[in-house]
């Protein structure tokens, strides 16, 4: 059996225990309130304060479990050694383990069993609040450690400058072929534009001929370039056919010639 599999078996028995004797420790002491003791739990507010502490531990030992993995061997050259993980993993049985040796000569199997449970957690909260803590600040502030620790963030910001360049000149590229193709269609959209703009010219009477001429002239654009090329080639033909004041002269009939082209709808009428 590999060291990682024992490990991950240690830590899930581990959790089992852990969460079984503090199970045990709620239930007796729920139990010692009485007859309404559902009740008398949900509005004591001691009891929401022991709970939260109980799982804020268990969250803390996981939190710290997965910050730990992301740190390198060099800057934890104690905690990360098998060994002291295996200690860590295992703090709930060997809390288990000081409660039993604890408990020796009880003859009461609800206080021995009592003082198991105890131990499992007095144990567990020294090594995983305190002692835990303790050795991670001592080895923060050895020299080695704080050398692979500046290394490994100067590497994750130079990572991150890299990657939000790497997006910027991504964006830079798109605006620029995109820029690149509205030149390439306006050069040969051009005599389209125009004939749009002569049949706009064609308002207040639409003839069917000038719409289907409309239409075929939106199939192309939309063949060319989709429905951004549809969309050019109009805002071309509309600024040909203003007037002296900068305003269209007619009725934009193009949107709703062109709707069903591709993806091109007309406009909602409110």
């Amino acid at each position: 059996m590999t060291a990682k599999r024992l490990l991950r078996l240690t830590h899930i028995a581990s959790t089992i225990w852990f969460v079984v004797c503090v199970g045990y420790i709620l239930i007796l002491r729920l139990l010692e309130v009485g007859f309404q003791w559902w009740l008398i739990f949900s509005l004591s507010g001691q009891s929401v304060i022991v709970v939260f502490i109980l799982i804020s531990l268990y969250l803390f030992a996981l939190f710290r479990g997965v910050g730990g993995a992301q740190q390198t061997a060099a800057e934890r050259p104690f905690s990360s050694t098998p060994y002291y993980l295996g200690f860590y993993v295992a703090a709930p049985l060997l809390g288990g383990l000081a409660g039993i040796l604890g408990m020796i000569g009880e003859s009461d199997l609800g206080r021995f069993i009592w003082g198991v449970a105890i131990g499992t957690l007095g144990i567990t909260f020294c090594i995983w609040v305190v002692f835990d803590p303790l050795v991670g600040l001592i080895e923060m502030f050895l020299p080695e450690s704080r050398k692979h620790r500046a290394e490994r963030v100067a590497r994750v910001e130079a990572e991150r400058k890299a990657h939000q360049q790497k997006g910027e000149r991504l964006l830079a590229e798109a605006i620029a072929r995109e820029e690149q193709e509205r030149t390439q269609w306006r050069q040969a959209l051009q005599p389209q534009a125009e004939r749009l703009a002569a049949l706009l010219a064609t308002d207040p009477v639409v003839p069917a001929k000038a719409e289907q001429e409309a239409v075929d002239i939106g199939a192309q654009a939309w063949r060319m370039g989709g429905l951004n090329c549809m969309r050019q080639l109009r805002d071309m033909a509309l600024a040909l056919h203003k007037d002296e004041t900068g305003r269209v002269k007619t009725t934009d009939y193009i949107s709703y010639w062109w709707d069903g082209i591709g993806d091109w709808r007309r406009p909602s009428v409110n």
